[in-house]
């Protein structure tokens, strides 16, 4: 089983990231937050991973940290969802907001991210409640403390349209989440403001990240 990897970043292309350890390139799946926090090529990493074996294939996913990996871990012992579609989620939201929608029975939400229809919402939210019971960050939620929300960071349109249809979203819907942003941001900032305004079920923006 591997649990971490710790070598240097060779290739940064979402969802995927090669890591070398050793002279051994490994290939790994990330969520866009786990990838907004990576540093550039060339620059030491250090990974939390899950190894998931099945019949064709032994694939690895990749967290920044610890809690992610759990949050991931969680995610697809529930019935319904895979290791494709709990990147997904990972993706469209920070963890703290996806808890915000289990505590507050927020399917809408939950209904925006690429492959969650309303059924699989609403068992989202009826298994993770009950799991999250025990997370220090969940109790402080449920207790009123408020999170700060995390910094967005900020290369090519056409690799953010391919990692969002990736992800689960249709052609279309990609190109229509990517209009009028400001291609000359990073491939990981355009897709984080576009699942950012999907996720706020916002077909306009206020301006931030726009070409002129």
């Amino acid at each position: 089983m591997i649990g971490r990897l710790h070598g240097q970043l060779l290739e940064k292309k979402p969802p995927l990231i090669v890591v070398d350890v050793h002279g051994v390139g490994y290939e790994l799946e990330a969520s866009m937050n786990t990838l907004l926090a990576l540093p550039a090529p060339g620059e030491a990493v250090r990974l939390y991973t899950h190894l998931s074996v099945r019949e064709d294939a032994h694939l690895l996913y990749g967290f920044i940290d610890e809690p992610e990996r759990r949050l991931f871990r969680e995610l697809i012992r529930i019935s319904g969802v895979g290791p494709r579609l709990a990147l997904a989620i990972l993706s469209g939201m920070e963890r703290q907001q996806f808890m915000k929608s289990v505590m507050e029975d927020d399917t809408k939400t939950l209904t925006r991210l690429p492959g969650v229809g309303k059924k699989t919402a609403e068992r989202l939210i009826i298994e993770m409640r009950d799991r999250f019971k025990h997370w220090p960050e969940f109790e402080q939620m449920a207790q009123g403390v408020e999170e700060a929300e995390l910094p967005l960071e900020s290369d090519n349109h056409a690799d953010a349209e391919a990692a969002l249809i990736a992800l689960g979203y249709k052609p279309t819907e990609a190109a229509r989440m990517l209009s009028g942003l400001d291609t000359r941001q990073s491939t990981e900032a355009l897709i984080k403001m576009a699942l950012s305004d999907r996720l706020a079920g916002s077909e306009t923006r206020s301006g931030k990240g726009r070409t002129s």
